[in-house]
C-alpha cells in the first residue's frame, strides 16, 4: 500500500517536469503562435482533474507529436518538444 502514494507521487513530479519543458518552448521568441497556443492548450489540459493520468499523457504525446511537425519550428524547439514525449511516453508505460 505505502508504494502506491509515492508512484502517484512520481508521476505528478515527471508531469510537472514535463509541464516545466513545455514552458521553455512557450516562452522562446522563435516557436511560431500556432505551436505556442497548441502548447498552452496541452499545458492546461494536463493540469485540469477531468482525466485519468494515462488519457492526459497519451493526448499530450499526440498534441505535441502534432505541434512537433511545423515547418516553421526551431531546431532547439522541436527537440524541446521531442524531449518531453520521450519523457512522458516512459510515463506512460510506467501507469
Amino acid at each position: 500500500m505505502s508504494g502506491r502514494p509515492k508512484r502517484k507521487s512520481e508521476t505528478m513530479g515527471k508531469i510537472d517536469k514535463a509541464i516545466e519543458l513545455l514552458e521553455e518552448v512557450v516562452n522562446d521568441r522563435g516557436v511560431p503562435r500556432n505551436v505556442k497556443s497548441s502548447i498552452e492548450e496541452s499545458i492546461k489540459m494536463i493540469k485540469g482533474e477531468n482525466e485519468s493520468d494515462n488519457v492526459k499523457i497519451s493526448t499530450l504525446i499526440s498534441m505535441l507529436d502534432d505541434a512537433s511537425s511545423d515547418p516553421n519550428l526551431s531546431f532547439y524547439a522541436r527537440t524541446k518538444i521531442w524531449d518531453t514525449v520521450s519523457k512522458l511516453e516512459g510515463l506512460n508505460k510506467q501507469n
